[in-house]
């Protein structure tokens, strides 16, 4: 009888665990075979362990409802209207909005200023960012024309807050959303064909690629749990091998991974991360990842920040977390206007904007301006020199030299159009005003494609006609050969 009853107990545990296992959202179904998502033997990254939210009881208990976060997004609009906005950017799998707050002190208006996204509760059981943002969008709001920091921010950056991107899994108390998918590998990946189709992204996934796709984000940052370390690109390997695997921009990175890391309680004094900060591949290799896709698609400098070893801690610690955070945060944004190159590309021949690109001479990663008013914000770590090259089809390059020290630097562009022999200035096919409606062909492109037609019409007018002189000859027999 004791042997029955111990193998029902272990075949009851066992049908337990299974379920448990899934919902640590460390595998994906799309993911390329191979693919290990799981921590490293020694590794102190905690996203993957048992997820203590399943077991503990009222483990939400002061943290803010999906409800109630709605309610301090709007009431924040309200009474900081004069400098903020909110909106939203699509809707998770159950229809819950993904709010938005911005601050600036020009909401919703292009200028000639970097735009910083913040994004919050990625991995639904690590809801530490949505609370710490709300924190965040306050103190700037409170302390705005009171102190320099949140003036800077407010006056010079169009800050972007999306506390919660993952609702539904805050509200399952798991890491993936309502469907169970690890929304930190949803992304297209680089490496590997994986989230390639369009339709089988998720609600959330889609929303942040349509977000980028309207606003164009010089950089950005993700908040995480489950470990205390600022986390940079690559986050994979071509090999799928665990080692240090650096992008093109990867000294620009280190700088602003210790910009936030420097500026924490405790960060910086890792025992297992030198400095605090450390390359994601060189931690553990992730595929379809989110800051990646930034950095390659939608040029963003995306950081992977994991500012709390707990995923989810007890509610009475936050203000302590965000006291520990707060400088990082406020830092971080800042340095969008503290470092790096930035201005305008115009035209010499009128001086309209030309959405052109920006180039550093070593550095294998182009820059756009925006295709409104053509600015540019090209980050760039400091105490260097920089040879600075900017372009547009149709026009000369020009190139000048830069030193950062501990500021950055302002350089607009005056470009030449390429002219022909005669003087007569030649326009790229590739040139376009994306501000407005048209290209090269402006507003005669009705003109072209009707003459367009006429030709078609007449080539096949004149076909017609040469076939049915041959027809008529070769019934009426041969006729001499004539020399031509």
């Amino acid at each position: 009888m004791k042997l029955v009853f111990s193998i029902l107990f272990l075949s009851v545990s066992f049908s337990t665990f299974l379920p448990l296992a899934i919902a640590r959202g460390g595998l994906h179904n799309s993911n390329p075979p191979g693919l290990e998502y799981g921590p490293r033997t020694g590794s102190r990254r905690h996203l993957f362990e048992d997820d203590e939210s399943e077991t503990r009881v009222d483990v939400a208990q002061g943290y803010m409802t999906n409800t109630e976060l709605e309610r301090a997004i709007k009431a924040f609009g309200q009474k900081c209207s004069n400098i903020s906005r909110v909106y939203s950017i699509g809707e998770s799998v159950n229809g819950v909005p993904l709010w938005v707050i911005e601050i600036s002190d020009k909401p919703g208006e292009e200028e000639p200023e970097p735009a910083f996204k913040y994004i919050g509760n990625v991995h639904g059981d690590e809801p530490v960012g949505r609370e710490l943002l709300m924190l965040l969008a306050n103190w700037i709001c409170d302390n705005y024309l009171k102190d320099p920091l949140a003036t800077s921010i407010v006056d010079g950056v169009h800050l972007h807050i999306l506390p919660s991107m993952n609702p539904d899994g805050f509200l399952l108390r798991r890491r993936g959303n309502a469907n169970n998918i690890d929304l930190n590998r949803d992304f297209p990946d680089q490496f590997f064909p994986v989230n390639d189709y369009v339709n089988e992204r998720q609600p959330e996934t889609r929303a942040i690629m349509k977000w980028l796709r309207e606003i164009q984000f010089t950089a950005s940052a993700s908040l995480h749990g489950g470990a205390l370390v600022a986390n940079y690109p690559w986050d994979g390997t071509q090999d799928k091998r665990k080692n240090y695997f650096a992008c093109p921009d990867d000294e620009t990175f280190r700088f602003l991974a210790s910009v936030y890391s420097g500026s924490h309680h405790n960060m910086s004094l890792s025992k297992e991360f030198e400095g605090g900060i450390t390359n994601g591949a060189s931690w553990y290799p992730i595929y379809g990842g989110m800051q990646d896709w930034n950095y390659i698609h939608a040029g963003c400098f995306e950081l992977t920040l994991e500012i709390s070893d707990n995923k989810w801690p007890i509610a009475n610690e936050l203000l302590t977390l965000w006291e520990y955070n707060k400088m990082s945060m406020l830092n971080l944004v800042a340095s969008l206007i503290k470092t790096g190159v930035h201005g305008r590309i115009f035209s010499s021949d009128g001086g309209r904007p030309l959405p052109g690109f920006i180039v550093i001479k070593g550095i294998n990663y182009t820059v756009q301006a925006s295709r409104g008013i053509a600015d540019y914000h090209r980050l760039l770590a400091s105490g260097g020199r920089y040879e600075v090259t900017a372009s547009a089809p149709g026009y000369k390059s020009k190139t000048t030299g830069i030193w950062l020290d501990k500021a950055g630097t302002n350089v607009d562009f005056v470009l030449d159009p390429n002219v022909n022999l005669r003087g007569i200035p030649l326009r790229s096919a590739c040139e376009c005003r994306w501000g407005t409606r048209s290209v090269i062909w402006d507003t005669h492109l009705e003109v072209y494609l009707l003459l367009i037609v006429i030709v078609g019409f007449l080539l096949f007018l004149c076909k017609r006609r040469t076939y049915s002189r041959l027809k008529q000859r070769q019934l009426a027999g041969p006729k001499r050969p004539v020399v031509v």
